[in-house]
Parts: structure tokens; sequence; C-alpha cells
């Protein structure tokens, strides 16, 4: 009898990378995102007086592009004609997701304090949300509406520290005027990165950070000219290197991924997570009390973000991409 012995050889194990798994961990990458972005806020109202606010938004996407260009190369030129096929689109996401948005947020805290900013930052889903329903009729599910406004209100119990009376103390200013412009701006660009082209992560940053850097740099010259000059010391070259490298290169990656995974309207309370890392960092490192309302807050946080971001709540959501 011949031999019918199957002689096809065993698979090879297959080994799963971290980076892999992370790219598909939504939560986890807008979780991460809302921490940089947490520290940026803080650190941003620090060197307000180091680094002017349109020198540092240059400088900050100049440097993620020339961070990624070796990496994103070949992306890019495989993914040349899709963009200039977008080429409106693409111009209008660099201007509102990192010229605009970046540049008029930074200027803004040189005129208002961190809990303004924090404040108004909460607002974040409502403008995706109201960008989502005028562009393309996306309405929030009664999940996602439910979910963000039990965060909205752990946000409130931690920033006023359990004392909602202390609302009517507060007291708006120019910047926060143009932190709210910000936050418009950042919320067009959640709405419509399910939009962009079917292209590469590394084309689309990269891509976006160079003309976000280029539309930046006449004002950025205009500000050198002015007198709002860069100084050069240990905290700018401190400031530079987180900015390059955790709330630009890294936060916008994990952004527009947790995105493309999960949708505008989904991703949208992770906004909420921002006031919560910043509260945490400010019990870590600055040796604030952990008090009752940080508990109370938190949970109402987390659970208006699982509400809100659950599978359930999907319905009109962007396809992943």
């Amino acid at each position: 009898m011949s031999d019918r012995r199957a002689s096809a050889a065993p698979a090879a194990p297959t080994t799963r990378s971290p980076f892999r798994w992370l790219n598909n961990q939504p939560y986890l990458l807008l979780s991460l995102t809302s921490l940089f972005w947490a520290a940026n806020i803080v650190l941003a109202r620090h060197v307000g007086s180091h680094v002017p606010p349109v020198t540092l938004t240059t400088i900050r996407w100049f440097g993620v592009f020339l961070i990624l260009l070796p990496f994103a190369w070949p992306h890019l030129r495989q993914d040349w004609l899709k963009l200039r096929s977008a080429l409106p689109l693409m111009l209008l996401l660099s201007l509102v997701g990192f010229a605009f948005n970046n540049a008029i947020s930074y200027w803004a805290m040189q005129y208002t304090e961190a809990l303004n900013a924090l404040l108004i930052q909460s607002a974040g889903p409502l403008f995706v949300a109201l960008w989502s329903l005028v562009l393309f009729g996306v309405r929030l599910t009664p999940a996602q509406l439910a979910g963000i406004a039990i965060s909205l209100a752990g946000v409130l119990t931690i920033i006023l520290r359990g004392d909602f009376s202390a609302l009517a103390n507060i007291r708006l200013n120019r910047g926060d005027i143009m932190f709210g412009a910000s936050l418009v701006s950042f919320g067009l660009y959640s709405a419509l990165i399910p939009r962009r082209p079917k292209i590469h992560q590394l084309s689309l940053i990269s891509f976006t950070t160079c003309c976000g850097a280029v539309m930046l740099l006449p004002f950025a010259i205009w500000e050198f000219c002015a007198g709002a000059t860069l100084k050069f010391d240990l905290l700018t070259a401190a400031t530079l290197a987180y900015t390059l490298i955790f709330p630009s290169t890294l936060a916008y990656l994990f952004f527009n991924r947790g995105v493309a995974l999960i949708g505008p309207n989904r991703a949208a309370p992770f906004f909420h997570l921002v006031p919560v890392f910043g509260s945490a960092m400010a019990i870590l490192l600055l040796g604030e009390t952990l008090a009752a309302f940080h508990l109370i807050g938190y949970a109402l946080v987390l659970a208006g973000v699982i509400i809100a971001s659950r599978q359930g709540s999907a319905k009109g959501s962007a396809k992943p991409g």
C-alpha cells in the first residue's frame, strides 16, 4: 500500500506584535491620547512666556513631519494619487486639525487659566456631535447622549471640587473664547476624519502635519518680527521634546486610529478623560489630596465613557477605515 500520510509541514506558530495588538485597541488608544493632551494643557500654561504660541505650533508640526518622514515616505509615494484627488479635504483637515486648532489653543492659554480651559474642553464631544449632525446627518444615539451627559457631570464634579455653585464664579475672557474656537475647529476635524481617503496612517499624519506647518509659517515669521522670540533653555528643550513625541506624533496617530475603529461620536466622550488625567497628575505629582469628589467624578466619567462608546451605541458611526 502506498503511504497516504499527509506530507504538508505543520503551520508555523503565529506571533502577535504588541504594536499590531495596540493598533486594534481603540479604547486604549483614545485613553492614551487623553493622557497626553492633559499633560499638554498644563505644560502650555506653564511655558507660555518661554515659547510663543504660533512658533511652538509651527515647530511642533514641522518636527512631527520630519520624525515621521523616513517611515512615511514609502506610503506617501503609494498614496500620492489618492492624496491629490482628495486635496481640498486634506488641506481642510490640515487647517482645522493642526494649524488653527493648535495655534489658537496655545495662544488662548496665555490669557486663561487651566481650570477654564478644562471646563471648556469638556464641551468637546458636543462639538463633534454637532458637526457630525450638520455635515452628515449622524445623530447621537440615546446611549451616546446619556454617556456624554454622565461623563460631563463627572468632569464638572472633579473640576469644581464637588461644589457646583462655583460655576457662578467662573468668569470668561478672550482666552476662553479662543480656546472654545479651537474646540469647534477640532470638532470639525473629528467629524471629517472618517471621510478621509483610504490611505495609510503615516501618509495621513505626515501630509497633514506638513501642510499645517506650512500654513502657520508666515504667522510664525510675523510673531518673530513682532518681538515674540523663543527662549533657548532647558525648559524650552523639554517642552519641545514632550510636545513633539506625545501630544503630537503619538496622540494624533492614536486618535485617528481610534476614530477609524469606532467612529467620531463614540470616540468623542474620551475628551472627558482629559480633566480626569489632569487631576490625577495633580494628586500624584503635586501632592493634592485625594478626596471623595475625585472618586465620584472618576466613577461618573468612566461610566459615561463606557456607556457612550460601547458597541450598542454605534448607530450612525463611521465604518472602520
